[in-house]
């Protein structure tokens, strides 16, 4: 939603005037002149994307504090060009359009390269689990390769899939090294968002754990996505030492194992280390080997 607000706020007529004329506004670096209607077209797709469920033209109008009339016509023109699909109801989902931008995004990210290249090795062979590669974009996660496994997990992870970062443990383990004063730029409002009744409702929750996955080396998400499932997360650093990128893998939470997953843990961690080497990063120290699901609350 932060994102979406932002557009919107940039998209309304007459916001950019009221804030040049202001002295202070003086002072700060003009921002790109946009066009009305691609802003507001791009605010209403966001909106629908992070709904999460259909939206009713009458919905969107309400949230985005746009006219009837504009709505409907963004939609038809978002319809025709395959960005937006109509249920019978005539509520509005995501098409099947985006997922080429997605596809064109993915092929030019460095590291899916690199993720993509690991399992062409001779000791980048298949894992039980499905291994998971995803990126940071705004309050979510967009997943950018994923490597199957050989034991099915009842849960599709497919390219252009978003999900909220504060939940998916690739999310959190990017979240855990973000500048200081980032986590209140992405999450503005409270509570934050839930999937299964699990997870982090305030800024605060999430700091603490957070600093627990600095600790460790590594996230955890335990049914915060979906209850049975239990994940694992490391961060892939670049060159300037950024967390750009999340490695995971998922596992149903029943057949952990006597280990705890240990052994799991042990290809996400090394995954995320040769990423990280390859992309020129450093690479963190690594976690104590023992304890592997201590603090685990999604």
């Amino acid at each position: 939603m932060n994102n979406t607000a932002s557009l919107a706020s940039r998209a309304r007529p007459g916001t950019a005037h009221a804030a040049a004329a202001s002295p202070a506004a003086a002072a700060v670096p003009a921002q790109p002149a946009l066009v009305p209607a691609v802003a507001r077209a791009l605010t209403l797709l966001e909106r629908i994307a992070q709904a999460r469920t259909p939206l009713t033209l009458a919905r969107l109008a309400a949230d985005l504090g746009y006219p009837k009339s504009s709505v409907h016509g963004l939609c038809n023109t978002l319809l025709s060009f395959g960005y937006l699909r109509r249920q019978a109801d005539g509520a509005f989902l995501i098409g099947a359009r985006v997922m080429g931008l997605a596809e064109a995004f993915v092929s030019g990210t460095q590291v899916t390269d690199e993720f993509n290249a690991l399992w062409q090795t001779a000791h980048g062979g298949a894992h039980d689990e499905t291994i998971i590669l995803s990126v940071l974009n705004g309050a979510d996660v967009v997943y950018v390769a994923a490597r199957p496994g050989r034991r099915p997990l009842g849960l599709a992870f497919n390219v252009g899939m978003r999900l909220p970062a504060h939940l998916a443990a690739t999310g959190k383990a990017m979240l855990a090294y973000q500048p200081a004063g980032r986590l209140e730029q992405i999450f503005k409002s409270e509570p934050l968002a839930r999937m299964s009744g699990k997870g982090p409702l305030t800024r605060a929750a999430l700091k603490r754990e957070l600093r627990a996955t600095r600790e460790r080396g590594y996230s955890i998400d335990d049914e915060g996505v979906r209850e049975g499932v239990y994940c694992m997360g490391a961060p892939v650093f670049d060159a300037t030492g950024q967390a750009v990128a999340g490695v995971g893998v998922c596992i149903n939470k029943s057949m952990l194992g006597t280990d705890g997953g240990a052994r799991h843990l042990q290809v996400v961690l090394g995954t995320a280390r040769e990423l990280t080497q390859r992309l020129g990063g450093a690479v963190p120290p690594a976690p104590p080997s023992d304890n592997v699901r201590q603090g685990g609350g999604a």
